[in-house]
């Protein structure tokens, strides 16, 4: 991808806006062209940078950190969550979830037990009541769902959780919380929870 990085002076900022189709290898290689662009806005100024457009993994957000800080000693802020779950979102996006790492827990899960992954989550068993799993993008259990579930924990809106059996009490997607009702659940069995076009989470 050609020109995946955009860079504008704000009033008390630089901001380094990102497009979202581009990997991590086109926007360290597009970083470093433009590095000598981004050197003369600094010349004895110490304007911090925002990097915004693209969601990332905090291992790509510190590779980028360290190529910025190599050439310019300043403050860098990323509009990506380094944190998973409600608190972490600063903002909210749509991306296709087709795609994406994927890491694989063998056995259930306890009730005190909790799992984070920056990708999407499969879990080779049940997750019982009071334990939690957070994931980036999507969360797969192939047993029963009773605990606690995030997807698209750093805010994306695309995300899914499906289950043999979705039980919980309550399950997140990107910001969106849905409690779970008894008699939702009496009806027949849920198997999968996704965003639709009015922004509630449906468990079908």
């Amino acid at each position: 991808m050609k020109n995946c990085i955009s860079i504008q002076t704000k009033k008390d900022k630089v901001v380094i806006k990102i497009h979202e189709d581009a990997n991590i290898k086109e926007v360290l290689s597009d970083l470093k062209k433009k590095m000598a662009e981004l050197k003369k806005l600094y010349k004895e100024d110490e304007t911090p940078i925002l990097v915004t457009g693209k969601v990332f993994k905090n291992e790509e957000m510190d590779k980028i950190k360290e190529n910025i800080k190599k050439v310019i000693p300043v403050e860098i802020e990323f509009d990506s969550p380094r944190i998973l779950g409600l608190h972490g979102i600063k903002r909210t996006f749509c991306k296709d979830i087709a795609t994406s790492e994927t890491k694989f827990h063998r056995g259930s899960l306890r009730s005190g037990q909790k799992i984070e992954f920056e990708g999407s989550l499969v879990i080779l068993g049940d997750v019982n009541a009071g334990a939690e799993i957070l994931a980036g993008e999507n969360i797969v259990v192939l047993g029963i769902l009773r605990g606690m579930a995030h997807a698209g924990a750093k805010g994306n809106k695309e995300a899914i959780i499906a289950a043999a059996s979705i039980e919980s009490a309550q399950i997140r997607i990107a910001n969106v919380v849905k409690e779970i009702e008894k008699e939702e659940l009496e009806e027949d069995i849920k198997t999968c929870a996704y965003i639709n076009e009015n922004g509630d989470v449906v468990l079908e």
